[in-house]
């Protein structure tokens, strides 16, 4: 696995951090907001892609692009894998991204503004698309498999990782690297969340801004970075001995079909993503341990996700452990479900449950543990992961501890 995130870089720092505690949001640095509401973002500090590619390569990316090959290639170190002794046509890449190269986008129309149309970049196109974040993987380690880019909103992350799975079951692939990555911090972007009233208006104390499922919350907060993991076959794993931090067992994937922004009353497409990958998974909701939240800090999300897991879990809710990463990271978009899949791996192998930090009020209608405030030990067999998108898409990922 490999993190970039507003926690730190590598997995490492990014588990470390969460498992502290301790909020990675704080007053913009990145762009200009001092005319807008809101002020804060969970950004990536000290980032250096010369630690990760050379000067050149890094000037043909956007900023999404070279997160994701930085996560890449941390992935590719830490499951002991050189990519020149393996059978590259069975690697296949599937990541997800909700917005892509904004920040070339944007700096390229300001270039045709002041310059004119001669002096836009021959780079604006192959920087800027979607796709790229994957290509570029693939290019830079040979990797001829399947290669994908999953665009479902903020659910994208957690749908690359269920489509890679699906490839790895139906024998196309031995390996995928996948996940999400997410530059948005941009003044376009940041304008855009703002008008839409979506994001928190907390200024004064930044890392509290980030409260799900608090009464008083007030909006979520923008986050960026990457978070890819190397999903393999459990033969090709053995094979080469490999280090197993969980087994990825269910997938489940619904539309609202409702709305343009907001969630299906009562979070009913969540619910349906979430029985679908339980019972994926050959599993019963009683036998989950842990949920990793979608967990917004908005007030629709974070109330019809509740009521979605009451739904799907009945009385077992009350027994769930539920935490949001989203808590200290802030939302990092098409990426989310990317670093969540890592939390979720993380808290089966180490059988520790980070915290929902800032939970200070309780709200009636959010009512279940979300593990407040605290990291907690606790016997982590089954988990899932849920993902919720603009355009009603749903996404639910469902792990186990690997027995060996």
């Amino acid at each position: 696995m490999g993190a970039v995130t507003p926690l730190g870089i590598g997995v490492d720092a990014f588990w470390q951090g969460l498992l502290e505690g301790r909020s990675g949001i704080d007053r913009v640095t990145r762009i200009d907001v001092s005319n807008m509401p809101t002020q804060v973002a969970g950004e990536v500090k000290d980032f250096d892609p010369a630690a990760f590619m050379d000067a050149k390569e890094a000037k043909r990316m956007d900023r999404f692009t070279q997160f994701a090959v930085a996560a890449a290639k941390m992935a590719l170190e830490d499951a002991g894998i050189n990519p020149d002794v393996i059978a590259k046509d069975r690697v296949g890449v599937v990541l997800g991204s909700g917005i892509g190269g904004m920040e070339t986008l944007l700096e390229q129309i300001e270039v045709q503004r002041v310059k004119g149309p001669g002096r836009v970049s021959p780079f604006l196109v192959p920087m800027m698309i979607m796709n790229m974040a994957a290509g570029q993987i693939a290019i830079i380690f040979g990797f001829t498999g399947p290669n994908l880019t999953v665009v479902t909103a903020c659910a994208s992350g957690t749908n690359a990782v269920g489509e890679a799975f699906r490839m790895i079951q139906n024998g196309v692939a031995d390996m995928v690297i996948t996940g999400g990555t997410e530059a948005a911090i941009t003044s376009l972007a940041f304008a855009g969340f703002c008008s839409m009233k979506a994001m928190s208006r907390v200024v004064d104390e930044p890392a509290k801004a980030s409260r799900p499922f608090d009464l008083h919350r007030d909006g979520f907060v923008m986050g960026e970075g990457a978070g890819l993991l190397i999903l393999e076959s459990l033969e090709s794993a053995q094979r080469r001995k490999a280090r197993i931090y969980a087994e990825v067992l269910g997938y489940g994937a619904t539309a609202d079909a409702h709305h343009i922004t907001a969630p299906a009353p009562g979070g009913v497409g969540a619910a349906q993503a979430m029985a679908q990958a339980i019972a994926d998974a050959g599993l019963l909701p009683e036998d989950i341990d842990y949920i990793n939240a979608h967990g917004t800090s908005t007030d629709l999300n974070d109330k019809y996700e509740t009521m979605a897991i009451k739904d799907v879990f009945k009385e077992h809710a009350k027994k769930l452990a539920i935490s949001s990463t989203k808590s200290m990271t802030g939302h990092l978009l098409g990426a989310a479900g990317g670093i969540e899949a890592i939390v979720t791996a993380l808290t089966l192998y180490h059988d520790k449950i980070h915290p929902t930090i800032n939970y200070e009020h309780p709200d009636p209608e959010c009512d279940l543990d979300y593990v407040p405030n605290q990291v907690r030990a606790a016997q982590v067999k089954y988990a899932l992961s849920n993902s919720l998108g603009f355009g009603g898409h749903n996404a639910t990922i469902v792990l186990g501890k690997f027995a060996g």
